[in-house]
């Protein structure tokens, strides 16, 4: 069994993936208030003690995705921060942004990753430990739109199109992808160069904005089950109408329990429903307001 987990932290981005080998994965960092930070960060130092591998992927530098990396840092600890190879810089530089820079410089720490990637328990197995089923499908780092990209990061200008494409996925089980805060324009120039697989869940690029919006081309390959819009204001967002959603504005936090068969959601708004998941009676208050089931392509 495995563990996504959605944080809902206002404008911004964290998760978490608690792998049903020995790793454990914290994606971005941001945070609502002092309290919420707290507590988040506490959660996370608890489950990934337990693993004997922990990694954070940082999408990119944007303030709502590093904001308190600084203090994660120290609450929770990073040895291994997965990063594109970039040199963002920023006129102004918080203590967050000054703390990222650090990581991403840190030649012990620092994994750049990028299309194709492969290491030692993030997708390779040993005999010591199963790989964390962590794949990245982009960046191309030879890709002449990509390499636009980080000269605007490097000037200060944008980085969002620094983000990087992943899944993560189990055998007969779930897959589930990432993009960060990639924007529509540039994902149209690069889609061609993604192979494009099917999936499960998707957490719609740039919190769900319409300035983000997956094209439908690049959904009718991915074809997910559940695609989950983040926090963002609503006159912002693109709904998704066409697909099943998880609207974070409304459900709050938001887990993934992964069995091999199936997939229990989880929220943390107890007023919060959908109408198109499976009944498999799995109400587990330890974890939240159990909204329904569905089974994984992988299990079919």
């Amino acid at each position: 069994m495995s563990r996504i987990k959605s944080f809902s932290v206002g404008n911004g981005d964290m998760f978490y993936i608690e792998h049903n080998s020995d790793n454990f994965t914290t994606i971005d960092c941001c945070y609502e208030d002092e309290e919420s930070r707290d507590q988040n960060f506490e959660e996370i130092k608890e489950k990934s003690s337990k693993k004997g591998i922990t990694r954070f992927i940082s999408t990119h530098p944007d303030e709502d995705h590093i904001k308190g990396i600084e203090i994660f840092c120290d609450k929770v600890g990073i040895t291994n921060f997965y990063v594109v190879k970039n040199e963002a810089t920023k006129p102004d530089e918080t203590d967050s942004f000054k703390k990222y820079c650090e990581l991403r410089d840190d030649t012990k720490k620092a994994f750049y990753v990028y299309k194709g990637c492969s290491r030692l328990w993030m997708n390779q197995t040993n005999e010591e430990r199963h790989g964390a089923g962590i794949s990245f499908l982009w960046p191309d780092r030879n890709n002449s739109d990509f390499i636009e990209a980080l000269s605007k990061a490097k000037d200060g200008e944008a980085f969002n199109n620094i983000s990087p494409i992943f899944t993560y996925s189990v055998n007969s089980g779930v897959k589930a992808m990432w993009m960060g805060d990639m924007e529509t324009d540039f994902l149209d120039k690069i889609k061609d160069s993604v192979e494009w697989p099917e999936i499960d869940i998707l957490f719609a690029p740039h919190h769900g904005r319409e300035s983000g919006k997956v094209s439908s081309d690049v959904l009718e390959k991915l074809d997910p089950q559940i695609i989950v819009i983040g926090e963002a204001p609503s006159k912002d967002l693109d709904y998704y109408s066409q697909y099943n959603t998880i609207t974070q504005n409304s459900a709050k936090n938001i887990i993934f329990e992964c069995n091999d068969s199936r997939i229990h959601v989880y929220v943390s708004d107890y007023n919060y429903s959908v109408s198109y998941l499976d009944d498999d009676k799995a109400d587990d208050a330890s974890i939240g307001h159990y909204i329904g089931s569905f089974t994984p392509r992988g299990a079919k």
